[in-house]
């Protein structure tokens, strides 16, 4: 029969090393049982076998000297090389960052009319794409920020007359049907043959519902025209994406 041997504590004879048993013995520590070795530091040779059963309680991981804990045991979940490991120590995906859509681009198609000293909203009524189908290019000819795009937007517009003069001509970019900002050029010369470009870029914080319109206005003394066509878009165009929440 098996001794017993029932203590609170054991305690080097002399200086802080203690041996229990003997090379090649094998110490066995119960199922169920609990062996803290918090405080403690394993030298090699000597193993902890990975199927004896034992729990280890609050294990430093200053301890261990060497190995790697394997990626199932840091959190749940699949680790993967498209997985990341958050603080709540579940896998997760990988962030694709920022998609920067809502995002359109569309083009005037043909020439329009400009009245004199009259502020005209642009009728871009053809598309090179509109991810979300936020922009009107039928009716309102607008941009309206969808549901769900709320954010910070960059926008870019131009517009080109034809083949006119005018002490002032300006672009101007409504939000929700008032004035928000505005290019104008002076004194248009005659050396190009009256042909101008004017552009507007601008950024800012857009709401669900808000909607941006492209206007143009001149003093020319009479109706004018931009210019628009089919086939080369880059004459009058407006574009514009969502940079971030």
């Amino acid at each position: 029969m098996a001794s017993v041997l029932k203590v609170d504590k054991l305690d080097p004879q002399s200086g802080t090393a203690l041996e229990i048993g003997t090379s090649g013995d094998t110490i066995t520590v119960p199922s169920g049982a609990t062996l803290d070795i918090s405080s403690a530091t394993l030298t090699p040779p000597a193993t902890l076998p990975a199927s004896s059963g034992v729990n280890l309680t609050a294990l430093n991981a200053s301890n261990l000297g060497s190995g790697t804990v394997p990626t199932a045991r840091l959190g749940t979940g699949t680790a993967s090389s498209s997985t990341v490991l958050y603080g709540d120590q579940t896998y997760k995906a990988e962030p694709s960052g920022e998609t920067n859509t809502p995002a359109f681009s569309v083009y005037l198609n043909t020439t329009q009319s400009i009245a004199n000293t009259t502020y005209t909203k642009i009728g871009f009524n053809a598309e090179n794409y509109d991810t979300d189908s936020a922009f009107d290019s039928s009716t309102n000819y607008r941009f309206t920020v969808p549901v769900g795009g709320a954010g910070k937007y960059f926008f870019s517009s131009k517009t080109q007359t034809t083949g006119w003069t005018s002490t002032g001509l300006r672009l101007i970019a409504y939000l929700n049907g008032a004035t928000k900002i505005w290019s104008r050029i002076t004194a248009t010369a005659t050396s190009s043959g009256g042909y101008h470009s004017i552009q507007n870029t601008w950024s800012e914080t857009l709401s669900e519902a808000d909607y941006i319109e492209m206007f143009v206005w001149h003093d020319n003394g009479s109706t004018q025209t931009i210019l628009g066509d089919g086939t080369d878009w880059g004459q009058t165009i407006f574009s514009g994406f969502k940079v971030t929440a």
